[in-house]
């Protein structure tokens, strides 16, 4: 169940907290979440997607971090919103970058980068072994990711199938608030996209015969860059089905 009110970052487990970016949009959700990873106790930090080229949200995180060093920066994936600040927090806080699987012992954890291509191709997650599972644009604190122009349907679908079988505790996510409920979460928008899928069949057997055509039949009237995502996730999907 996605809990209930605005989400306003802070920590959430003895070793994860979010630095809430105040851009906060229709793809955005409340802003973008910066995490900062740490065993209690350790000198270092791990930050996961340092967010846009902000200064305030730039020094928000050099706050959060309390004097401890940048051990390790992960990217999620390309889009700004997530890493159009790295270059000038690299200069503040000069760390290796990690944008592809493995494993990574470091601030005192033990950390797993996972590829979970679809929403992109570069799309990673993080799953710590204490059962923290950070998912990037994979899979959002409410609502549903698009799959951008470079994303695919069936490895996003396959992601999805992966993050699962980590049976993590609580999802934290690039956007939105903590899921304490992640495998549920996670099944959740497997079956929703699933569903969807079947919509979109449905749509098109029915005469609807272009992506602006079908999301209008599946999602109704959108405006703005919501009616852009929904396109974008209808084509997505009616490759994923070999549709015209």
């Amino acid at each position: 169940m996605t809990p209930p009110g605005p989400w306003t970052g802070g920590p959430v487990t003895d070793r994860t907290t979010c630095v809430l970016e105040p851009n906060p949009g229709p793809m955005t959700l409340d802003g973008t979440n910066t995490w900062l990873l740490a065993a209690p106790g350790s000198s270092d930090v791990v930050v996961v997607d340092p967010g846009e080229d902000d200064p305030g949200h730039r020094a928000a995180i050099t706050q959060a971090l309390a004097g401890r060093a940048v051990a390790l920066v992960v990217a999620t994936h390309h889009h700004l919103d997530h890493v159009g600040g790295l270059e000038e927090f690299l200069r503040e806080h000069p760390a290796p970058v990690v944008r592809t699987a493995g494993e990574h012992a470091v601030a005192g954890l033990s950390l797993t980068v996972v590829a979970t291509p679809g929403h992109t191709a570069d799309s990673v997650s993080v799953f710590l072994q204490s059962g923290e599972l950070l998912t990037g644009d994979t899979l959002l604190g409410r609502g549903s990711t698009v799959i951008a122009d470079d994303g695919d349907l069936g490895a996003y679908l396959t992601s999805l199938r992966t993050l699962i079988d980590l049976d993590a505790t609580v999802v934290l996510p690039g956007h939105g608030p903590a899921r304490p409920d992640a495998r549920a979460a996670l099944e959740t928008q497997l079956a929703h996209r699933l569903e969807r899928l079947e919509q979109v069949r449905a749509a098109v057997a029915a005469g609807a015969s272009t992506p602006e055509e079908v999301a209008l039949a599946v999602h109704g009237e959108l405006a703005g860059p919501l009616a852009h995502a929904a396109v974008l996730s209808i084509r997505a999907q009616l490759t994923h089905l070999r549709l015209p």
